[in-house]
């Protein structure tokens, strides 16, 4: 899909859309913004709900004032306005209300953004602007400061967040990617200390290149790789809808035949991915103009080690990621399906996926189907791409539950002889 080619209404829709159905505003909360070429300033209304919106309840501002439109713009159109003329680099503002931002927003933080490598790459550094009175011109000025210093996204005391950006989708994944990281903090410090990357670990992973690989141009598609980019495309979709992926980060891959297998593409919208994005590898070589996932080295070196495994899944889901962001070890003893399907979760040290990844392809055993990497990502294999799938999901649900534990009580894990019992009526090696 080609984002830019909508018409402003159709982005805003389709955005706020996305906002309100993953729970990231209420029906009275929010407000986006376009400005076009013209200088005309499209935007949600206000008193409408962010649930139903249509193109025709969009609203035109002319440069001279004029509004065109069936309503009337949103309340908070004086902070769009002038972030726009203070930055006239901005072409997109998204204002909203999710929980995890909000709760930084009253105890007045800005969350850590170096937990993991990318969100520092999206967002920037993070700005605080002080209260004002929603919609007020006071507020807009106190926003178009924090705009003003160089920041993108701003957080406004005891209310939510703006972020300004040089288009919607582009505003929409910082968005979503300091809504992750506010998520993952509250996680991390549920169950411990988080413990941040240096500034050589974030450089580290910014020097990361992409992957030099020769092109070959298809002849042929099987119907097995026709079925498999089907199914691929299906639970990206589904891992992007349970908040397992982001619109630009998640990879899922899957064996085909001999030395061939799919990837997904790096930075396309997980939301949209459709089969013909998807990317063949075929003996070390990449199908001809598109650009795999980074971490496709270790895929490569994955499915070379292990007949066994039949497709990877690469995931920042924020409950497991808690878990490498911190000193504290996950345990899968947790309900017999969480040991049965996860078994041993090692971690291993940051920049092992690019740095060191033929040692890291050989822990991928039997026993040892995940592994956490600190402070970037979790890795689960799987016979099949529905059984990575639900190894990913059960260490994501897994990990929800023993946070929760922390406001329970103790935790209390299957015994030893339980463990011992499960696996030998599953057959576990």
């Amino acid at each position: 899909m080609n984002f830019e080619l909508l018409h402003p209404a159709d982005q805003l829709i389709m955005i706020m859309e996305r906002i309100y159905g993953y729970g990231m505003t209420t029906t009275s909360g929010g407000n986006l913004s376009i400005m076009d070429e013209d200088g005309d300033i499209w935007i949600t209304p206000g008193g409408i709900d962010k649930g139903a919106l249509t193109r025709k309840d969009v609203i035109r501002v002319k440069p001279d004032g004029t509004i065109i439109g069936d309503h009337k713009p949103s309340s908070e159109f004086p902070f769009h306005q002038l972030a726009y003329k203070s930055r006239p680099d901005f072409k997109a503002v998204l204002h909203a209300h999710p929980p995890a931002l909000v709760a930084f927003s009253i105890v007045r933080r800005i969350p850590d953004i170096n937990l993991v490598p990318n969100i520092q790459k999206v967002c920037g550094k993070v700005g605080m602007a002080e209260y004002g009175l929603p919609g007020s011109t006071e507020l807009a000025e106190k926003i178009a400061l924090e705009f003003k210093k160089g920041f993108n996204s701003v957080i406004l005391e005891n209310h939510g967040i703006v972020v300004g950006s040089d288009n919607l989708f582009n505003a929409f994944r910082s968005f979503e990617t300091l809504d992750f990281c506010a998520r993952l903090e509250i996680d991390a410090r549920t169950i411990g200390s988080p413990i941040a990357l240096t500034k050589d670990g974030i450089e580290l992973s910014k020097n990361k290149q992409q992957i030099l690989m020769e092109e070959f141009l298809p002849t042929s598609f099987t119907s097995l790789e026709r079925e498999a980019r089907r199914v691929m495309c299906e639970l990206i979709h589904r891992a992007y809808d349970q908040k397992l992926f982001t619109s630009t980060e998640g990879t899922f891959s899957r064996r085909l035949q001999g030395d061939s297998f799919l990837i997904t593409p790096y930075d396309v919208d997980r939301k949209y991915i459709e089969p013909e994005d998807i990317v063949r590898i075929d003996n070390g070589q990449k199908e001809a103009g598109k650009m795999p996932s980074r971490s496709v080295l270790l895929h490569k070196a994955i499915y070379e080690k292990h007949p066994h495994i039949n497709s990877v899944i690469i995931a920042h889901a924020p409950n497991i990621m808690a878990f490498a962001v911190t000193e504290i070890a996950f345990d899968s003893r947790t309900i017999p399906e969480s040991y049965i399907l996860l078994r041993n979760i090692p971690k291993v040290s940051y920049g092992t996926v690019f740095m060191e990844t033929e040692k890291l392809a050989e822990k991928f055993v039997p026993s040892v189907p995940i592994v956490l990497v600190k402070n970037d990502c979790i890795i689960a294999t799987g016979s099949s791409l529905i059984n990575a799938f639900d190894r990913l999901e059960v260490a994501e649900y897994s990990a929800k539950a023993i946070i929760a534990c922390k406001q329970l009580g103790d935790i209390v894990t299957i015994d030893d002889e339980k463990i011992a019992a499960l696996e030998v009526a599953f057959n576990l090696e």
